[in-house]
């Protein structure tokens, strides 16, 4: 697809999906919870749960006390008892909800991830200061917690693409009718795309990347594909690539 069709495509399928009746259960995104709540502390926990069936996350999310986030540790692991999800035991869960409590009693998120951006004007390096909080204020040791809330990379710029966080940051800093805005210190501009197994292969389909591993490095080469059609807000294409690869609109259009 050539490049001025391509952008009238995005740009027509942004604008388009650019409306709250997007989040549904018919149409399930971990999103539809977190704006329920409007809350960085519940978005996180719904961002970092948001691998799989977008029906079964969705269905997952909407059994979590999210008061809990404010309980005693004690309530915390008692309530938890029994809870799983996919790589996730009860433990783990547990050990987020007390990480995000033991944060909350310190800081923000916002805080902390403006901390390292701040340095550089880099959202990575802000994404590295979040996970290092989370390691430090809940240090278990699981593949399940490992998974879920990911360590710092030894080389950022050989990694995976840290979709859920990504995804996270994309929700509280972009102000649209989807995206909470939530936070005003991290210019748009700077966020990168959250990449997932799907939005990878429709890039490559697009023209739009050229990168076939799934990697940070093409999560940075998508979003500077993105960054052309629109320098200061890249990222408002996200969800309308997402939703043409979901909906096959491509073909569709045949």
């Amino acid at each position: 697809m050539k490049r001025n069709g391509l952008k009238a495509l995005l740009d027509a399928e942004a604008a388009r999906r650019n409306d709250p009746e997007e989040l549904c259960y018919e149409r399930p995104d971990p999103l539809l919870v977190a704006s329920r709540h409007r809350d960085e502390r519940i978005a996180l926990v719904c961002a970092l749960f948001g691998y799989g069936s977008a029906k079964q996350i969705v269905a997952f999310l909407d059994r979590l006390d999210f008061s809990l986030l404010d309980a005693s540790e004690e309530e915390i692991v008692r309530e938890s008892a029994g809870f799983k999800y996919r790589f996730q035991d009860s433990e783990d869960i547990a050990a987020l909800f007390v990480a995000l409590r033991r944060l909350g009693q310190e800081a923000s998120v916002e805080e902390i991830v403006g901390r390292g951006y701040e340095r550089l004007g880099e959202i990575r390096d802000g994404l590295w200061e979040l996970v290092a909080e989370l390691r430090r204020l809940s240090p278990r040791l699981s593949r399940g917690w490992d998974f879920l809330v990911g360590r710092v990379p030894d080389d950022p710029d050989r990694c995976g693409p840290f979709k859920r966080y990504m995804m996270y940051f994309r929700w509280m800093i972009r102000r649209d009718a989807l995206d909470l805005g939530l936070w005003r210190g991290v210019d748009p501009a700077d966020l990168i795309i959250p990449l997932d197994t799907h939005t990878h292969r429709m890039a490559l389909r697009l023209g739009l990347l050229r990168r076939k591993s799934y990697d940070m490095r093409a999560a940075l080469e998508l979003t500077e594909s993105l960054r052309r059609f629109d320098p200061a807000d890249p990222l408002r294409y996200d969800f309308a690539l997402y939703r043409i690869g979901q909906e096959r609109i491509l073909q569709k259009e045949r």
